[in-house]
């Protein structure tokens, strides 16, 4: 089974897309599942996870609806404020949605790098394990030490790292040893995965496999295939790159690992860790 575990859907004149300037002005349209679901048939890719693009309390709403016209959509990540006075209830409500996986909220876009560690968001997330859900960290080097300290106070909860962190690759540059470490130390506890996306976004237009081929071996050599799995970052890929060309580069960049690696990267790894339908 293939799964691209992290992709998302936006319709403009919804009007919750300010991250969407005029650095990708070229993504400033509607993405939708017609536009996506040519390119997973031909690809062999079963299904995906559908994340949230907006910080609104109707992106889950949205989500749902949309998720349940496509035929793609395996599973959620959905948004939710983790600090406000109902999270836990809110929570609760979405734990019943049997699509939806997991929370994200988006702390690249949060001042304060140790926002996951203050008391009420803690206080929220300690419910996710007993709801079945999950945990997206969509974050930057910067908070690295904060997600190994949250992994430490709530070793129950089932964390996956978007994007591989970010690491600071842009104009081709080889990743840095704040990011390598950092990296290493997350792999070394259990209830930590991470998705190989994004980082074609990262290294910016002209990107090659080559030039991303020491992010994903540095991947590979901490977390091992088992604890990995790629995404797309469609429709954000558009930017760099196509869906094709990326999946492609995938493919190459974990030819080195055996037939039980490469499929666990592909989807096996997604699946059990958001907890898929099989049949």
């Amino acid at each position: 089974m293939i799964i691209d575990a992290h992709q998302h859907f936006w319709q403009l004149d919804r009007g919750v897309y300010d991250w969407i300037d005029d650095s990708i002005a070229g993504l400033r349209r509607d993405f939708l599942p017609h536009h996506l679901e040519p390119y997973l048939k031909p690809l062999g890719i079963d299904g995906t996870i559908l994340v949230q693009a907006s910080e609104t309390v109707t992106e889950n709403e949205f989500l749902l609806n949309t998720a349940e016209a496509s035929g793609c959509v395996r599973g959620i990540v959905a948004w939710l404020d983790l600090a406000a006075p109902n999270a836990v209830s809110e929570l609760e409500r979405l734990s019943e949605i049997p699509l939806v996986k997991g929370v994200r909220p988006v702390l690249q876009g949060i001042e304060d790098t140790n926002w996951v560690l203050r008391r009420e968001v803690l206080e929220a997330l300690r419910h996710l394990p007993g709801l079945g859900l999950r945990f997206d960290a969509l974050i930057v080097p910067r908070h690295l030490t904060a997600i190994a300290e949250l992994a430490d106070r709530l070793p129950d909860l089932s964390i996956v790292v978007d994007h591989a962190a970010k690491p600071i690759i842009a104009n081709r540059a080889r990743p840095d040893a704040h990011w390598k470490h950092g990296m290493a130390r997350l792999a070394g506890i259990d209830s930590i995965h991470c998705k190989i996306s994004g980082i074609a976004f990262e290294q910016g237009r002209g990107w090659t496999t080559a030039g991303l081929q020491p992010v994903a071996d540095h991947l590979l050599e901490t977390f091992g295939p088992h604890r990995l799995m790629w995404g797309s970052d469609w429709p954000v890929l558009e930017h760099v790159g196509s869906y094709i060309q990326w999946f492609d580069s995938v493919n190459q960049m974990i030819s080195g690992c055996d037939a039980r690696g490469r499929a666990a990267i592909l989807g096996e790894t997604a699946t059990a860790f958001y907890d898929l339908e099989t049949t």
